[in-house]
């Protein structure tokens, strides 16, 4: 049977990608080079590059052209059950502390801390935006107020940009000096010590560093490494008045990198509502999701007021600003007392800098690269991990953010691993400090963020050197840490 020129085309560019002439992450040529290149009509080509979607070969990016899709190991998902652990106090602080100087040591591979990566903020932009708000209002240098915390031009901004998804009430919003910041004043304002708080597992180290330095507990919520933490197993928390809080990523995880469906965000949102339970929703990579549009927060489905909407510009704009915000809903005046009394009012320059930049395209056009961008080295890293590493290993998919999360051989122990990586100039984050409880002793987490190096790739190879030594060993290998 004869076979169509546009099935030719595909199964000839299928090879290419198979024998690693582009590989994942890479953009295939545009459709009109390839006509003129294989004397083909532009339909032909895009009959040719259709089929290659439907046979996962491919995505298309809008305005952007078609990309060699990656294909993982798939993680296993992460107990789905619904059966609970007691609460318990969280200890990782001094274990975290070593982590992270072991990490900043000279000379190291940084693939440990999620920070965006200098060459894809708008520094450029920004620089030019503060010398005009400098020139604008030199005033706002030198004025600090003792009461309002919030500039309105920034606060108009962040009401702006919510009406994609809803309405925000602007006496709602409270303007903080980073998302962490955002989320430690919401637990003290909804918490107290000895209260418990329900968490993802795994969730970020900071938010489990937040818990500990306010004295209180975290409960492990069973949760799907594509679909987020279980809303069933949460019920049964609720229901039996297990936690006093709640602390979500529901958009882009860390680390995981999942985005909690739709579904499941207004089923969540009517839990916490039935049980009158504060939600607090740490939105921080929500603009840094790849879905075709911007997936909604909690908050969208929020009509109680419990949930705490929190997040900040530092992942896709400036660090450095070190401006967050929360949309508190009903314990919006507690918040933005604990904001006053604890740290004052957050810079209203740049607040003020961050309206301006806001304000026209410059934001949007600045996420569309960013997410392009971080979309390919994810696929990169990840294409380099399940080349180097033992076949046991596998690892997210992440829909948002920068980092990807890696499950070892169960004899593996991270932070042993840790102490040999980084002694031979490698860095990440053990999966550890992930967890209230010190699980995921055979999981990592690496920084995808910066761009794809020789220097790079060969941090990736020494890891997957170390790795595979250490699955070869007889026994079991175990930190002192």
């Amino acid at each position: 049977m004869s076979i169509n020129l546009y099935e030719q085309l595909a199964n000839e560019l299928g090879g290419l990608i198979a024998s690693r002439v582009f590989a994942p992450g890479d953009r295939l040529p545009s459709i009109r080079h390839l006509a003129q290149q294989k004397r083909l009509s532009v339909s032909t080509v895009l009959q040719a590059l259709r089929l290659m979607e439907d046979r996962g070969l491919v995505e298309a990016r809008p305005q952007a052209g078609y990309y060699v899709r990656h294909r993982p190991r798939m993680m296993a998902v992460m107990n789905e059950a619904t059966q609970l652990q007691e609460p318990a106090f969280v200890g990782i602080q001094n274990l975290l502390m070593r982590v992270l100087k072991a990490n900043e040591d000279p000379g190291i591979i940084q693939l440990g801390s999620a920070w965006p990566p200098d060459e894809l903020l708008p520094m450029k932009r920004m620089q030019k935006t503060v010398a005009a708000v400098a020139r604008r209002d030199a005033g706002l240098l030198s004025t600090v107020s003792c009461y309002e915390t919030n500039h309105p031009d920034f606060v108009r901004q962040i009401t702006r940009r919510a009406l994609d998804w809803g309405h925000v009430d602007t006496n709602e919003i409270v303007v903080t000096g980073s998302c962490s910041e955002a989320i430690s004043l919401c637990l003290r304002a909804v918490a107290r010590p000895g209260d418990t708080i329900a968490i993802e597992s795994a969730t970020y180290f900071v938010l489990l560093q937040l818990i500990e330095s306010l004295g209180m507990k975290a409960l492990e919520i069973p949760t799907h490494p594509k679909t987020g933490p279980s809303i069933d197993a949460l019920e049964l928390a609720l229901n039996a008045g297990l936690a006093q809080a709640v602390l979500l990523i529901p958009n882009a995880n860390n680390p995981l990198g999942c985005i909690m469906p739709e579904a499941n965000k207004q089923r969540l949102a009517a839990l916490v509502a039935r049980h009158n339970v504060p939600l607090i929703e740490d939105d921080v990579y929500g603009d840094l999701c790849f879905t075709p549009e911007r997936p909604w927060p909690v908050k969208a489905y929020d009509t109680s007021g419990n949930v705490m909407l929190c997040s900040s510009f530092s992942k896709a704009v400036s660090p450095g600003a070190r401006v967050g915000y929360v949309v508190a809903g009903r314990y919006a005046q507690e918040v933005a007392v604990l904001k006053m009394v604890s740290s004052g009012a957050t810079s209203h320059f740049f607040q003020a800098v961050l309206a301006d930049f806001l304000t026209g395209s410059a934001y949007e056009n600045q996420l569309r690269k960013m997410r392009r961008a971080l979309a390919q080295r994810i696929a990169r890293m990840s294409d380099a991990i399940c080349h180097a590493f033992p076949q046991q290993c596998s690892v997210s998919e992440p829909q948002g953010g920068f980092v990807l999360w890696v499950s070892l051989p169960e004899q593996v122990d991270a932070l042993a691993l840790h102490q040999r990586a980084t002694a031979q100039g490698v860095a990440f984050m053990p999966g550890q400090l992930f967890s209230a409880s010190g699980k995921y002793s055979n999981y990592l987490r690496l920084n995808c963020g910066n761009p794809w190096t020789p220097q790079v790739a060969a941090a990736i190879a020494t890891l997957g050197e170390l790795v595979h030594r250490e699955a070869d060993r007889p026994g079991v290998l175990r930190s002192a840490a």
